[in-house]
């Protein structure tokens, strides 16, 4: 099911890409209905709309026939955001996110693997919490910009769906609050922006509690650019921390952004757990 979805995700991406004639700071797409190329559950489906309809970041949507499949595109700006997202010292990227439907699939990877809680740690506008949620997952958003979580705030109220947005520095943050018994750890940022110290930071606090070690996994968000990992193309650039401690890739799925889309190459997506 998820080969089949992504592989079309990424093929209507890719021909979008190509002729997209408008100049919206972002735009990205997602499927009007289910289909043998997207098959996805109904309603899941709706609230995807309905996540990208309720959410102020997108000023314009239209429908558009991409690659023959009925398709929504929507067109937004994250400047203010982005701006807001830069000023914190210990931020380890400014505010690009995921495709809607990337944070769909990513979380119905995680789900699949068994985890029953997701922490998504530099969350922006919430999405893969938002995702993870609307699958039955327990869902905590971490963010450390007060605008990005009062527009959290906003998406969780206008769509009844509670990720627990969360306006804190991942860095500082006690885990423990969480009780958490089987999570996924959500990691934003490149390991070349300042992602490696972020996630450094969560793994050492998961190490020193024992009953976390064998049921915690990390998802970290790499990328194929030569020029962007230098010498390091090992595991999207994260393969220093990963061999560190010891972790198992278990998964890596590549996955349309909003920081790729004028790019052949998708982000990839690295999913691990402790040996």
């Amino acid at each position: 099911m998820f080969d089949e979805l992504v592989k079309n995700l990424v093929l209507i991406k890719q021909d979008f890409a190509k002729n997209y004639t408008g100049n919206a700071h972002i735009q990205e797409v997602i499927p009007i209905s289910t289909s043998k190329e997207f098959p996805m559950d109904v309603d899941n489906l709706q609230i995807l709309h309905e996540f990208a309809q309720k959410n102020p970041i997108y000023f314009n949507s239209f429908e558009e026939k991409i690659a023959g499949i009925p398709c929504f595109v929507y067109e937004g700006d994250i400047n203010q955001y982005w701006l807001n997202s830069i000023k914190h010292g210990s931020s380890c990227q400014p505010f690009y996110p995921t495709w809607i439907m990337s944070a769909y699939v990513m979380t119905s990877i995680a789900k699949k693997l068994g985890y029953t809680e997701l922490v998504d740690i530099g969350s922006g506008d919430g999405r893969i919490a938002f995702c993870g949620k609307m699958l039955g997952l327990t869902s905590h958003s971490i963010e450390i910009d007060d605008v990005l979580v009062e527009l959290q705030e906003g998406i969780s109220k206008s769509t009844n769906q509670n990720f627990n947005p969360k306006c804190e520095d991942a860095l500082e943050f006690d885990y423990s609050k969480l009780h958490l018994k089987h999570p996924v750890f959500f990691i934003g940022g490149l390991a070349q922006m300042g992602g490696d110290i972020l996630a450094t930071s969560i793994i050492e606090k998961v190490n020193s509690s024992p009953d976390l070690t064998n049921n915690t996994g990390f998802v970290f968000a790499g990328t194929h650019s030569k020029k962007q990992l230098s010498n390091n193309l090992n595991n999207g650039g994260w393969g220093s921390l990963i061999e560190k401690y010891n972790l198992n890739v278990v998964d890596t799925v590549s996955l349309p952004t909003v920081w790729t889309f004028d790019q052949k190459i998708e982000t990839p997506y690295i999913y691990t757990k402790f040996n």
